[in-house]
């Protein structure tokens, strides 16, 4: 079975190749704008969500598909990339097609990371003639960089009474290999989460910790939080991203608890405090 990864040189592209491979799937592309980079034993192809024309040819021949969302968090961009990926898929004769997507999508009305997932859900629901869904939580790893972006202040902040479930990466792309490689996902929808919600007040009881000072967890408006951003020198696009993040973090959009890792991979996911154990210095 010849199957694909798109946004194989990231990190998740990486590792679900990799879980691929301890899988004994031997049948690999991997796609990316730069396929010098694959890896070893993986047939590298050039393909760029921005050209949409470079996708058929990329896709041609493949069996299953992951479509991993590019990196530009700019709104009403990752839309259109998934709307020509799926169409390019389908145009080349994919069969089934697996969309990491984001805990809390839902159709909203103003631009934002939420909209462009549920833009590309829809797409691939309407189109694809096999499908299943992994809607990731927030990865533990941005709250790692976070944690040493902000600890030298003394706070974590939020724009309310957060309550998330981090999910590892690893986790993530053991579950897409698993359903890459695996039968009857088909119409599925899972949740890729960690083992815990966790609120702010938690997340500050558990950094002060590991770090071995007080760390205070500290409830901002969204303009006093842009601005702190802004100082950072963060570019726009990232800044308007946290913003939604910690909004969606606020409004429960990202705590959903469910077993779907370990039914995928027969392991139990990774805590928040086992991520930040090997991420923070």
């Amino acid at each position: 079975m010849k199957i694909g990864v798109s946004g194989a040189n990231g990190q998740l592209g990486k590792a679900v190749l990799g879980y691929l491979s301890e899988r004994g799937e031997n049948d690999l592309v991997g796609i990316s704008r730069t396929p010098e980079g694959i890896a070893h034993g993986v047939e590298g192809r050039f393909g760029d969500y921005d050209r949409p024309e470079s996708l058929k040819t990329a896709y041609a021949g493949l069996e299953r598909l992951l479509l991993i969302p590019s990196a530009d968090l700019r709104p009403n961009v990752r839309g259109p990339q998934f709307r020509d990926a799926i169409d390019a898929a389908v145009a080349a004769g994919v069969k089934q097609i697996v969309f990491v997507s984001l805990q809390g999508t839902r159709r909203v009305e103003t631009p934002s990371m939420a909209g462009d997932f549920w833009i590309g859900e829809q797409h691939l629901q309407a189109r694809a003639p096999a499908w299943t869904i992994l809607r990731s939580g927030f990865y533990a790893e941005a709250f790692a960089q976070e944690v040493q972006m902000s600890a030298a202040y003394g706070i974590l902040a939020g724009l309310g009474a957060e309550s998330v479930t981090y999910v590892a990466r690893d986790d993530l792309s053991r579950s897409a290999a698993s359903v890459l490689a695996g039968e009857g996902h088909e119409g599925a929808i899972y949740q890729i989460s960690g083992p815990e919600r966790i609120s702010g007040e938690q997340k500050a009881a558990l950094v002060s910790e590991l770090l071995g000072k007080k760390i205070s967890f500290v409830v901002l408006g969204e303009d006093a939080l842009r601005t702190g951003l802004a100082g950072a020198n963060l570019p726009p696009e990232i800044v308007e991203a946290i913003v939604e993040t910690k909004r969606d973090s606020a409004a429960h959009n990202l705590d959903y608890l469910s077993g779907d890792v370990e039914r995928l991979t027969g392991r139990i996911p990774q805590s928040l405090c086992q991520v930040l154990v090997g991420q923070m210095p």
